[in-house]
């Protein structure tokens, strides 16, 4: 990585502001799911190992025009002192005269929370002088956000012009396994892509065929490449304004696209629809396709177990209904038994790999589903790109 990492810069006596991504599900003032404020806990304890004093920032949801209790990131505080085994101080805010005169007093070894950056309107528009009053609080700026790292967001590009400003060990990681992808990967490099739309994802699609050497598709994307093809998809979710893109990425990639050969449909959108197995091209009137079928989960194995490297970003089919989960959980159980890199894009593909019971056999799973997914479109993350270089 080409970026500067808290290893690089002496943090003895600093106050260390960082940029972390505890945008975690709530329910009741409850946090529900702590896997974002787990994954801070090497770069804050190493920060203050070093002997200084650390305050935190994050957004949490998306409040409108103001402060929101129901936004307020003291129960994450919470969950962290916990984890930490120390207490964590709540600021009353996010900057101001009150925060700067808290963070001034932290003592090395210290923790402090800010409140949600999004409680302010200039945290989403970058507003340099929100940036200005976050960097008075700290000496060196932290961003351990790879989830937030594709939003130009004062807290995530402002602030990194007015400090020292170097990546968290979360981002090193997600950036060198992510990284893997894009620049000299191993091969045979095989990505796996699939969720719902096609027009979402063209640039990816583009990116990963000139990088890889298999592209497999699933989910509802691979129904507009199946139209695309000249198959008759009766009710299943095709995007039309695609349909003519999907045409020119088959006719330019050749062998190197991979399509479901056979899938499971379903008379209607819903867990309890009757189903069955049917050829690709034999989809009947009145049915929708809702997962990839058996004989597409046996060839897509067959190219996956030859692979060096796999990229997986989007499930197979509708798995959040257990009746079309079958080919996105044989897929996470493929990539838990190959001897290959696997390296999982956040959002759904993260959450599959989890339900499967497989994310611990996983090299790297994602902690940012749109940063992740901008990263393997080639483009140059602001939050990545606002860190000093080596």
């Amino acid at each position: 990585m080409h970026k500067k990492t808290v290893r690089d810069v002496d943090l003895k006596g600093k106050r260390v502001l960082m940029r972390v991504d505890f945008n975690v599900p709530m329910q009741a003032g409850v946090v529900t799911d702590d896997k974002r404020i787990r994954a801070a806990l090497p770069t804050i304890q190493y920060v203050l190992d070093q002997g200084a004093s650390v305050i935190l920032m994050s957004h949490l949801g998306r409040p409108k025009g103001g402060p929101d209790p129901e936004f307020s990131l003291k129960a994450a505080s919470e969950v962290l002192g916990k984890l930490l085994d120390k207490t964590v101080q709540m600021a009353p805010d996010t900057v101001g005269p009150q925060v700067e005169k808290l963070a001034a007093a932290l003592q090395p070894g210290h923790v402090l929370m800010l409140e949600n950056t999004r409680f302010y309107k200039g945290e989403e528009k970058n507003d340099l002088d929100l940036a200005k009053q976050m960097a008075r609080l700290g000496d060196v700026y932290v961003n351990d956000a790879f989830g937030s790292a594709h939003r130009a967001h004062a807290s995530t590009e402002g602030v990194a012009r007015f400090l020292p400003a170097v990546s968290g060990f979360l981002m090193e990681q997600e950036l060198e396994y992510l990284g893997r992808a894009t620049s000299n990967p191993e091969r045979p490099y095989v990505a796996i892509l699939g969720g719902a739309k096609i027009s979402d994802k063209i640039l990816v699609v583009e990116n990963l065929l000139a990088q890889c050497d298999k592209l497999l598709i699933g989910g509802g994307m691979a129904n507009t490449f199946l139209k695309a093809k000249g198959y008759e998809m009766a009710d299943s979710l095709v995007e039309e304004a695609s349909v003519e893109t999907a045409k020119s990425i088959m006719t330019k990639a050749g062998d190197k696209l991979v399509l479901p050969v056979d899938a499971i449909i379903a008379d209607k959108f819903d867990a309890e629809a009757n189903s069955k197995v049917v050829d690709a091209d034999e989809v009947p009137l009145g049915w929708r396709i809702m997962d990839i079928g058996p004989k597409t989960i046996k060839a897509y194995g067959r190219i996956l177990r030859d692979a060096k490297l796999v990229v997986w970003n989007g499930p197979m089919g509708v798995f959040e209904m257990p009746k079309f989960a079958e080919g996105t959980f044989a897929i996470a159980q493929l990539l838990a038994e190959i001897d290959a890199t696997t390296v999982i894009g956040g959002g759904d593909s993260a959450s599959a790999v989890k339900k499967a019971g497989v994310a611990k056999k996983m090299t790297h799973v994602s902690t940012g589903g749109g940063a992740s997914l901008e990263f393997l479109e080639g483009k140059e993350l602001p939050g990545v790109a606002a860190l000093n270089d080596k």
